[in-house]
């Protein structure tokens, strides 16, 4: 492709947008932008799903006591 057919594909592509409604780009924009995956997920992958799933679940631990070990009974 040369440089001259890409600055035309470009031109039109920018008419094509701009001749939409504002309505419709910005309704567009927030549909592209909704289906991206949270930055965190981008970055690092799965890993901070897992940290959080496992403190959450450490947190409901602690927090009902279940952390602890049962006092052993020695008479």
């Amino acid at each position: 492709m040369k440089s001259d057919d890409y600055v035309r594909w470009l031109t039109e592509q920018f008419v094509l947008y701009m001749n939409q409604p504002k309505a419709v780009r910005k309704d567009r924009r927030q549909m592209r932008k909704s289906q991206r995956y949270p930055i965190k997920n981008e970055m690092f992958g799965l890993i901070p799903n897992a940290l959080s799933f496992y403190t959450q679940k450490w947190r409901s631990k602690k927090w009902l006591g279940l952390w602890r070990k049962p006092p052993s009974s020695s008479h």
